[in-house]
């Protein structure tokens, strides 16, 4: 697998937007944003070493071993970036709070000391793929294997530790994915609370907040680091991680 990434490096690092903000195309409203995950068809077989994971997984109960009965987890996407991924990691910190950042492999491969400093810190790492194409699930079979190993071996190389999970941009799914991810050994997630932070500039800091605050135990929690301005999200989290502990929630990585 380490040779994967090398491999199909050069079309890979082409297909990578220009601009950060540019991974979300115009949805048919005019508005920016990925598509809403999709649950595929049960396809009736097993899946290499996960067999029993025929579809990702969008909540704690999900998992094993079994998390804290009042346990929900912080995901964070589509990083590292070099400005909001320290200032994430910070607030982190400060709160002790640990998380689960799916990272996309080109920006691994070009900040790979903020990537170390990440697992240093005792957060998990997992495979967002090499260049975030919404479309994955359309692609052909061998640019698949090409997005998600590229994305695991690029982990695995920058931090001597090989990604458990994955997540597929846009939370898309085909069996064709939920087989690749688990031929690398790792667990499809999607996430049970999105408050579409990404959604630039009408994802407002009180919305981010509003939405997150809805969570309940068990629930996996989407943000981003990466993809465009944080900014609101960083200030979203000061306020709620602290008012979900207050309620006896406790924050997990996966």
């Amino acid at each position: 697998m380490a040779g994967l990434a090398a491999a199909g490096a050069g079309v890979l690092a082409a297909a990578l937007p220009e601009a950060l903000h540019s991974w979300y195309p115009a949805a048919k409203d005019g508005t920016a944003g990925p598509p809403k995950p999709t649950t595929p068809p049960d396809p009736g077989y097993a899946h290499g070493p996960l067999r029993a994971l025929q579809r990702p997984v969008h909540t704690l109960s999900q998992l094993s071993p079994a998390a804290p009965p009042n346990a929900v987890a912080l995901t964070i996407d589509d990083g590292p970036h070099p400005r909001y991924t320290p200032m994430i990691l910070d607030l982190l910190a400060e709160f002790h709070v640990p998380a689960t950042f799916n990272m996309i492999g080109l920006q691994v491969s070009e900040y790979p000391k903020l990537v170390q400093r990440i697992v240093a810190a005792g957060h998990q790492v997992a495979d967002h793929t090499v260049t975030h194409p919404l479309n994955l699930p359309r692609l052909p079979t061998a640019r698949i294997a090409e997005e998600i190993g590229g994305g695991h071996d690029r982990i695995a190389q920058t931090t001597g530790v090989a990604p458990k999970f994955f997540r597929s941009p846009g939370g898309n799914w085909s069996p064709a994915v939920l087989d690749t991810a688990a031929a690398h050994g790792m667990i499809c997630v999607d996430w049970q609370l999105d408050p579409r932070d990404w959604d630039q500039p009408r994802s407002s800091t009180g919305h981010i907040s509003t939405t997150l605050l809805r969570a309940q135990p068990g629930d996996i929690l989407l943000c981003h680091d990466g993809g465009g301005p944080r900014q609101r999200t960083i200030e979203a989290l000061r306020t709620v991680i602290p008012a979900l502990k207050q309620r006896g929630l406790t924050f997990i990585a996966l």
